[in-house]
């Protein structure tokens, strides 16, 4: 007789029955953007809502998720607060440029991401998950407690520094990396002036602590860069054919700016991994959670690590590991909400013939928090319930009720590189611990840049015989 355990439901904010007042949508939103959202968010197509007389509409309809971002997505630009928040922070970067700079951007970038390119990085995944996961070894047998959340924040920015940069960031690594998690949560925050859209050089008081922080970090980027334009001019030989090296050579009148490049690899350092991170550590917590999921993880990751060397094949060896951090993308979705405006008057028929109108200005909100959770599109959406990913079972999931890495021109340009990367560490880390949760393991998801554990994520990790 086949008995298993009930799915885990993993924790998240009730949806509200009562619309909050104005003082309590500017309280919840500066505090966690999460806990806003009502009942009609989880159970309805689409809402039409106001706030400070602005207009703004809930999209959780997969067919007018691909009208607004991809049949129609050249009337839709960035929404505006989330211009004012990370512009200060990317500038110019992939993730917030429009227009011409972001096409030259993409186009410069887009041979580094190929599928091909990405497996190309398989090995170093690999090396750099061993080396990470010798340091839990050196625990001892009875292992110890640690923050899952920073220890995978580092994991993920040891790959992409070795990866897109060779090694070669100015400065140590570690310190690095701990001045990216403090940038991110510092600049990151939402203030009251950018609820009110008030113009970008008003200061946000909430975001001062950062500034210094950001200077630091762009100096050590300018560094970076200087140290590999020198290698290039003194020997050229030496110079590896990475991320770093392929935007430097994009230089010139015809491709970007130096600024750009700078804004571009502060991107890729600063939320490159950040988005990875997350996502890891909210996989491990839902499987230590979940016995009957880990055991089957635990018995594809062994297999496969007997029987397939090379891991550039793991992504595709690994249906149950991948779906596991799929699925923890769904409940927990690194980028929590895409946010557009419309440029000029538009509309929007559903098959059923039901109408949506969309006059110019409005707000657009997809939001893959409420879309993945959506009652009407996903079988019991708060469970954590990895066989829905499975390949057998995708055909069911339609490509725009699942957002993780964005949908239309400007999906992430990292997507593949991305899941290659979590199944490696995910094969390394599972192969040789057991992940546990001690009384102080409570996370609550906060949505800041990403969907965050609040509270941290502290978990014993205690090596495997």
């Amino acid at each position: 007789m086949d008995v298993r355990n009930p799915p885990f439901r993993p924790p998240a904010p009730v949806p509200r029955t009562v619309p909050p007042s104005y003082l309590e949508i500017m309280r919840t939103v500066m505090r966690n953007p999460l806990e806003l959202w009502g009942e009609p968010s989880y159970t309805r197509r689409w809402i039409h809502t106001r706030f400070l007389n602005e207009r703004s509409l809930i999209v959780n309809d997969p067919g007018l998720v691909r009208h607004v971002m991809v049949e129609n997505a050249a009337n839709y630009r960035m929404g505006v607060i989330r211009q004012l928040i990370l512009r200060p922070i990317l500038r110019d970067g992939l993730l917030t440029a429009e227009g011409e700079t972001w096409r030259r951007s993409r186009k410069a970038m887009a041979p580094v991401f190929t599928p091909r390119h990405a497996r190309g990085f398989a090995r170093q995944m690999l090396e750099k998950s061993e080396t990470f996961a010798a340091r839990y070894a050196a625990a001892g047998p009875e292992g110890g407690v640690v923050e899952i959340s920073h220890d995978m924040t580092e994991l993920t920015f040891d790959i992409l520094a070795a990866t897109l940069f060779s090694g070669q960031v100015a400065g140590r690594e570690e310190a690095l990396a701990g001045d990216v998690d403090r940038l991110l949560s510092t600049m990151g925050r939402i203030d009251p002036l950018d609820l009110l859209k008030a113009p970008s050089w008003l200061p946000r008081l909430r975001r001062l602590r950062g500034r210094g922080v950001l200077d630091k970090f762009r100096g050590i980027v300018r560094q970076t860069m200087d140290q590999r334009l020198t290698l290039m001019r003194e020997r050229p030989e030496d110079v590896p054919e990475d991320f770093l090296t392929l935007l430097l050579r994009q230089e010139g009148p015809d491709g970007l700016t130096a600024e750009e490049i700078a804004d571009n690899v502060i991107t890729f350092i600063g939320a490159g991994h950040e988005t990875t991170a997350r996502a890891l550590a909210w996989t491990l917590y839902c499987l230590a959670n979940s016995p009957d999921d880990l055991a089957r993880v635990e018995e594809e990751v062994r297999r496969v690590r007997a029987d397939v060397p090379d891991p550039v094949d793991w992504l595709e060896a690994m249906p149950w590991t991948r779906a596991a951090f799929e699925e923890a993308m769904r409940l927990y979705p690194p980028a929590p909400s895409i946010n557009r405006a419309a440029i000029a008057d538009d509309s929007y028929v559903a098959p059923d013939g039901e109408r949506v109108e969309i006059p110019k200005g409005t707000t657009i909100l997809v939001m893959p928090w409420t879309l993945h959770r959506h009652r009407l599109l996903w079988k019991d959406p708060e469970a954590f319930v990895p066989a829905r990913f499975l390949p057998e079972n995708r055909g069911s999931i339609d490509r725009f009720q699942y957002l993780p890495f964005g949908v239309g021109p400007r999906v992430c340009i990292g997507a593949t590189f991305a899941l290659q990367e979590a199944v490696i560490a995910l094969g390394v880390l599972l192969d040789r611990f057991r992940f546990e949760c001690v009384a102080a393991t409570k996370p609550w998801p906060v949505q800041k840049l990403t969907t965050q554990p609040g509270g941290g994520m502290p978990m014993r990790v205690v090596p495997r015989p």
